[in-house]
């Protein structure tokens, strides 16, 4: 946790963060192109006229981004910019700047706040494609319980940053303790 961004992202860690942290002026293409920089070694004068390494590097970087927006499903908007996006194409994006990094782990933190239920089936869609198809590790940090619940092969169970729980999903729905914390004593009775 105290381990500064850019180290984290050198051992294939990545972030997407609950909070939408996106450049609204620039388009969805722009913002997921920023998500590769942990992969550029051109330098600045040579990046900047676009010859040779530079130029062999930026095609490189240009088609991971692609399939990015093509897992992500925003070809249509790829040129749009990300401030004129609805919400949750807006996460879509933040997601997808995370992805751009190529990580073997994504830590999510509350991926589906503020998201409509049709927004959320989508993102669930996506997050499990994140494990089943890239073969990523995915954290999951969210308060829907149902999505955690559906999304999820383990999960732990933080109250008031205390461990209380872990397990599978049928492990925690069972568990005393969650149970007592997220429905209350009095209904546990």
């Amino acid at each position: 946790l105290t381990m500064k961004p850019y180290k984290r992202t050198t051992l294939g860690i990545a972030r997407a963060f609950q909070n939408i942290a996106l450049f609204a002026h620039m388009s969805v293409l722009d913002n997921l192109k920023l998500g590769r920089h942990i992969h550029m070694n051109t330098g600045l004068v040579s990046g900047g006229l676009y010859f040779g390494k530079a130029a062999k590097e930026e095609v490189e970087h240009r088609k991971a981004v692609e399939e990015v927006i093509e897992f992500l499903e925003l070809q249509d908007i790829r040129h749009t910019p990300v401030g004129t996006l609805p919400y949750g194409l807006q996460k879509r994006v933040e997601v997808g700047r995370a992805l751009a990094l190529d990580p073997e782990l994504i830590l999510l933190d509350e991926p589906m706040a503020g998201m409509n239920n049709a927004e959320k089936e989508v993102m669930a869609r996506f997050i499990i494609d994140m494990h089943e198809i890239k073969k990523m590790t995915v954290v999951l940090i969210e308060h829907d319980l149902g999505i955690v619940m559906n999304l999820s092969d383990h999960i732990a169970v933080l109250d008031f940053g205390k461990r209380i729980g872990f397990g599978t999903p049928a492990e925690i729905q069972n568990n005393p303790e969650v149970i007592k914390a997220y429905i209350g004593e009095e209904e546990v009775s």
